[in-house]
């Protein structure tokens, strides 16, 4: 097994994760693992706002992740597992359990050696289960935070051991100068600096600035750090984040791993130049809009965006995106207002009473002007309300999540699970991972898919109040698709007969890639494209 772990210094947010799948890419067919370790005390992101933290990852076994997992998935094939995401709350809980059980048999607990050693412990458990060709292992923030400063101890710890079989590579940030035309290189020096005085010293060094590094800047930074000039690489801006294992593959990243490491690698990134093509030669364009209350942060809805320029490539389209809050919309006036131009409607999911209402008139505009939509999760649940309200007759129909508690709704046509009454902590305790469904025969969703059964990711507490069923269908909505709970019948897609109105009460943009795009998206945007047309 080859180890490659990846570091970051300057500033944070300089897309290690995008560094890490693109690595990840370059490797394959090699089985590749990707860990990452976050600083935070949160024992996952789960109950982590998405403004403190952009968006959360949901993975097939229901693991709640960072956002990064999200990029080492849709530049691999590779099936992430929550494990592989390795806390500080996680390891502080483990070992303050451990104290509490006695099993340091009286000893002082601290930092140095018992955090270390749970760490290392964990990163060798993955190691032992999944033997991959490569564990990957990404450190999150900076090299300076003190949240990571026992993850880079135990690297450097397991390096010990593992030294002729372990690369590092670090990320840093090169800044353009405009007023003298050059990108300086201080700033990465005294990066790696700081990673040699923790006792690493890096193999590969990836400079993150706004164009390609010059022969002569990659040659100081070389001599600085002590390593063949022929490991500093560029991370140049580009058109699209797919584009970097291309770049890197430009700048001999892969002969460079494959003579370091001994690997064999056969990328085929051929297949992967022409998915790119087809989102940097795009024949039309076509402009979206998300609509939810997370909209001030873009990172918030990372998957979607994703899915959408996935489905985009697939059409060769250039897909523009308006993000639209939704907590100040009250009427169908304010909803055309906001959607000048727009040619389709996604309502994602979310928790929580603020702008549902105003997602509740997105939702009955779409129907009523046969806009395209899509509703993820609670966009689902969105349309169920308003087609109760506005076309069944079901005054004050809602969801039971959207009232204060204590207070009743006259027709909780979206309601709790029964499992979920029970539960009286929020992380980890939703429906969470992937669940399967059936797909009716004649439906869209099926016509899309290809098949009568498929798997989707969830994560969500309330669901279509079986007690509603029979007059939503009666009314024309179309119960799609649906899995069973405790023999329960539950809805997981609903279509409606104008043929672009769909939802489904799963996440599908956890599990899109550009080589293999979401159906949903896909048929979204094609009915997006023939509306435009």
């Amino acid at each position: 097994m080859r180890w490659i772990i990846v570091t970051g210094g300057n500033l944070s947010g300089l897309g290690k994760g995008i560094v890490s799948g693109s690595i990840a890419k370059l490797l394959e067919p090699n089985k590749i693992v990707n860990v990452k370790c976050d600083g935070y005390l949160n024992v996952d992101p789960g109950t982590i706002n998405p403004f403190e933290h952009g968006e959360l990852f949901v993975l097939e076994d229901g693991g709640e992740v960072d956002m990064d997992f999200g990029h080492y998935e849709r530049f691999t094939n590779h099936t992430s597992k929550f494990c592989h995401n390795i806390t500080s709350g996680k390891i502080f809980d483990a070992v303050i359990g451990k104290e509490r059980k006695g099993e340091y048999l009286g000893k002082t607990v601290q930092i140095f050696p018992h955090v270390i050693d749970e760490i290392k412990r964990r990163i060798l458990a993955i190691a032992q289960e999944e033997k991959p060709d490569v564990l990957m292992i990404e450190i999150g923030g900076t090299i300076d935070d003190i949240e990571e400063s026992w993850f880079i101890r135990a690297v450097r710890e397991l390096s010990n051991e593992y030294k002729e079989q372990m690369t590092f590579c670090h990320l840093a940030y090169a800044p353009m100068l405009s007023a003298v035309g050059e990108v300086k290189t201080r700033l990465v020096q005294t990066s790696v600096e700081s990673l040699l005085q923790k006792g690493i010293r890096p193999d590969v060094v990836i400079c993150r600035a706004e164009k390609r590094m010059s022969s002569d800047a990659k040659e100081k930074i070389a001599r600085f750090c002590g390593i063949d000039v022929k490991a500093v690489v560029s991370d140049p801006h580009s058109e699209t984040i797919y584009d970097l294992p291309l770049l890197f593959e430009e700048e001999g990243l892969r002969l460079y791993l494959e003579h370091k490491t001994g690997l064999k690698t056969n990328p085929g990134l051929e297949e992967w130049k022409k998915q790119v093509e087809g989102i940097t030669q795009t024949q039309k364009s076509v402009r979206v809009a998300i609509c939810g209350k997370y909209t001030g942060l873009k990172d918030s809805y990372a998957s979607i965006i994703e899915s959408l320029i996935h489905a985009g490539a697939l059409h060769k389209v250039s897909v523009g995106i308006d993000f639209i809050e939704t907590t100040d919309i009250c009427t169908q006036e304010d909803v055309r207002a906001k959607l000048q131009g727009v040619q389709g409607i996604i309502i994602p999911g979310g928790f929580g009473r603020r702008g549902t209402e105003g997602k509740i008139q997105m939702a009955q505009y779409a129907r009523e002007q046969h806009i395209p939509y899509l509703g993820l999760c609670l966009g689902l649940q969105i349309a169920v309300i308003e087609f109760a309200r506005n076309v069944c007759g079901l005054t004050g129909a809602n969801s039971s999540e959207f009232v204060e508690e204590g207070a009743s709704v006259i027709h909780p046509v979206i309601d709790i699970l029964p499992g979920q009454k029970r539960v009286n902590q929020k992380g980890g305790t939703m429906r969470l991972g992937a669940y399967s469904a059936m797909l009716q025969e004649g439906s869209q969703v099926r016509e899309l898919y290809g098949c009568s059964e498929v798997s989707e990711r969830h994560r969500h507490r309330y669901e279509v109040n079986p007690v509603y069923h029979e007059i939503l269908e009666k009314h024309g909505m179309i119960f799609s698709g649906y899995s069973y709970d405790e023999g329960t019948k539950l809805v997981e897609f609903i279509e409606l007969p104008n043929g672009v109105f769909r939802g489904t009460q799963a996440h599908p943009e956890f599990k899109s890639r550009l080589i293999a795009p979401s159906p949903l998206f896909v048929g979204f945007l094609r009915d997006v494209v023939g509306k435009g047309l």
